[in-house]
C-alpha cells in the first residue's frame, strides 16, 4: 500500500524475527512474558504496526535482551 500525503512512508524496519529465531522463543511465549497480545506482536514483527509505545518498546527489551537499536534498524535512503 502507498503513502498517503497525510501518512508519509518510513524506513523503519522491525527486526522481531530475528530476535525470535536467535532465543528459540515464538511470539506465544513473548506474548506471555510482555503482556502484549499475540496479534499485536504479529503486527510488529510483520511491519504492519505504524507506532510503538515506550513501555512495549522497553518491555520487548527487556524479554528479549536486547536494545532498541536491536530491533529496530532504519534502511538507507534511496539514491
Amino acid at each position: 500500500m502507498a503513502p498517503t500525503p497525510e501518512e508519509p512512508g518510513h524506513r523503519v524496519t522491525v527486526r522481531l524475527d530475528r530476535l525470535l529465531a536467535a532465543r528459540g522463543l515464538t511470539l506465544v511465549e513473548l506474548s506471555a512474558q510482555v503482556g502484549v497480545s499475540v496479534v499485536n506482536l504479529s503486527v510488529l514483527k510483520n511491519g504492519r504496526a505504524r507506532a510503538i509505545r515506550f513501555s512495549t518498546l522497553t518491555a520487548l527489551c527487556d524479554a528479549l535482551g536486547c536494545t532498541p537499536g536491536d530491533l529496530l534498524e532504519v534502511e538507507p535512503r534511496d539514491g
